[in-house]
């Protein structure tokens, strides 16, 4: 289990330090209601590379604002590349910044959003950029991504670091693991039931003819 409100021990805010989003009702909420001049973006400790991750989000009701005000957070792999979540249930916005989308980069296939207060599902399947003995990049990132059990993102190229209006490119830097983030963005998005686990087994006996015992996945 990842980042519920059962493991705290598991997460910080981005860059250290104690984590201000609120626990309630066995959820997560992005906001500090306590000190709403006090928020940041929620991080685990832990550091994943390849990985299946499953998140549950609610947008608040009723809803306020619109376009990328509305309901907006964001879910990051690695840190580095996020997944939008946002209200756009009704609720038209740019391409690339829907729910679902690889955020500036590709848009979601379609739009199967739930209204405002009931819970949505994110699983999405990720690859981390591939190196050769050199340090030169040969794959980039991919992504699956299925929203409220249908496909949105289908083995998606990441073209690097996502973030708005920006031209994406991939540091000079081998990028092997890094952190699951939900971002703070001003809206309090309510999350639950987040669970991740590594995608390591097939790699490792591709490399060395092993076959590994499959883990058990973690769920609440």
């Amino acid at each position: 289990m990842l980042l519920d409100t059962s493991s705290p021990e598991q997460r910080q805010s981005a860059g250290g330090g104690e984590p201000t989003f609120t626990l309630q009702n066995d959820e997560m909420l992005s906001n500090n209601l306590k000190d709403p001049t006090n928020n940041k973006t929620l991080q685990s400790k832990e550091q994943f590379g390849d990985c299946q991750l499953h998140v549950e989000f609610a947008e608040p009701t009723p809803p306020k604002g619109s376009s990328q005000g509305r309901g907006n957070s964001g879910v990051f792999l690695m840190g580095l590349f996020e997944t939008q979540v946002l209200d756009n249930f009704n609720n038209p916005t740019y391409p690339d910044g829907q729910a679902g989308s690889v955020y500036g980069q590709y848009p979601p296939l379609v739009n199967p959003c739930r209204p405002p207060g009931e819970w949505q599902t994110y699983d999405i399947i990720f690859t981390t950029p591939r190196y050769d003995a050199d340090g030169k990049m040969t794959e980039p990132a991919y992504i699956t991504t299925i929203h409220n059990g249908v496909v949105v993102q289908n083995h998606q190229r990441i073209e690097g670091p996502t973030g708005h209006m920006i031209v994406a490119k991939y540091p000079n830097r081998k990028l092997e693991k890094g952190p699951i983030e939900l971002q703070f963005h001003g809206n309090p998005v309510h999350y639950r039931n987040i669970w991740i686990r590594p995608l390591e087994a097939y790699e490792k006996q591709q490399q060395t003819g092993e076959v590994a015992a499959a883990p058990a996945a973690e769920t609440k």
